[in-house]
């Protein structure tokens, strides 16, 4: 699934359950998080880094990624110098050589000894900005987490020595990288492209798509959902594509809100017609809809989204509100297959039973 998808989004809140938990859920029932936890950590088919966002992805992409190291590296040093003091390359070289010389460690092996300051990545202190810096820039990579606490080690010691030893030539980085984000996206703009793994720059991008994969590629407009049309790339073998794309299966299915389905907001809403807005730091007084809401699809439609959170001291996933988009009624048949939806999260959340709120369903925001 990952290797299909591209990458996962990693994030750490845990209302119901973690994203990378829910996106790989949503497209398989049988999933379960240990699973994930093994392709990481104990097979090395996975390593954790950074797309658009923190992010897991398959080890055979490592190679490309040491052309976005390369380009951090620049940008980095100087910014974060400047950041931190001319004595922050010191602190690089401490930091990298505990790694060495005692293991994997995480942020709270460098923090023990200085004040505690306040949240906020402003306020990182020397030994997490350094390790942060180095993971970035592809010194170090992170081999397992703690109670969702990043432990870092050696790059070398992380990933295996045939994906870590392999170099790729610019050439074939920029063909691999904008190759992969249209054969995900289907159809896509030289910018959507660029901004899938976000390795490659929309100048890159434009010269792939106009000169480079010129004659791989073929010119499509789409329509979007206000009728407005936008010119797009696709592969010259659309036609056939969607020929053998399977139909989608009619259930509803409860979406992490970082699934690759929704994450390029703009193009969800230009396509779909699904405006969402996350509203984890929205104050409470003015969300519309709630701290993290979870979008609902029902085949190929986006037909709502519904507030859900586990009480896990009482074994209970509560939901507390549906907002269906327009023109969606909640009849007995999609009632009933949205329960089946909810029943089924509370099963992999290890929640004993779901309770509705009062007022769950709502006509609109």
């Amino acid at each position: 699934m990952i290797d299909g998808l591209g990458f996962v989004q990693v994030d750490s809140i845990n209302t119901v359950t973690r994203a990378h938990h829910q996106i790989l859920f949503s497209r398989n029932q049988t999933y379960r998080p240990k699973l994930l936890t093994g392709l990481l950590e104990r097979e090395r088919a996975l390593f954790e880094h950074w797309t658009h966002d923190a992010s897991v992805i398959p080890v055979s992409a490592y190679p490309y990624w040491r052309h976005r190291f390369a380009r951090k590296r620049e940008r980095l040093k100087a910014r974060w110098t400047n950041w931190h003091g001319a004595e922050f390359q010191g602190e690089l070289d401490r930091v990298l050589a505990h790694i060495r010389d005692n293991g994997p460690a995480g942020t709270r092996d460098f923090d023990k000894e200085r004040e505690r300051k306040e949240p906020g990545w402003w306020n990182w202190h020397p030994g997490k900005a350094a390790l942060e810096f180095l993971w970035h820039t592809g010194e170090i990579a992170v081999t397992r987490r703690d109670n969702f606490a990043k432990i870092y080690d050696l790059a070398e010691r992380v990933v295996p020595e045939e994906h870590f030893r392999r170099e790729v030539l610019h050439a074939a980085f920029i063909d691999w990288a904008c190759t992969g984000a249209l054969d995900r996206l289907g159809v896509a703009t030289s910018g959507e492209i660029a901004a899938f793994y976000d390795l490659v720059t929309p100048e890159e991008a434009k010269v792939w798509c106009t000169e480079t994969a010129r004659d791989r590629l073929q010119p499509v407009r789409i329509l979007s959902k206000d009728g407005s049309e936008r010119l797009c790339h696709a592969r010259a073998d659309l036609d056939s594509l969607l020929a053998e794309a399977p139909e989608p299966p009619g259930r509803v299915r409860v979406l992490s809100p970082f699934d690759p389905v929704l994450r390029d907001r703009k193009r969800a809403e230009r396509l779909f017609g699904f405006s969402y807005r996350i509203e984890v730091f929205v104050p409470a007084a003015r969300r519309t809809y709630g701290y993290y809401v979870f979008p609902l699809l029902e085949g190929a439609r986006l037909i709502g989204r519904i507030d859900m959170i586990c009480r896990r001291a009482d074994g209970v996933l509560a939901v507390t509100g549906f907002w269906p988009e327009p023109g969606i009624r909640l009849g007995e048949g999609r009632l009933a297959r949205l329960e089946a939806e909810v029943a089924r999260m509370a099963r992999f959340t290890g929640m004993e039973r779901v309770a509705f709120a009062p007022d769950w369903r709502r006509d609109g925001p």
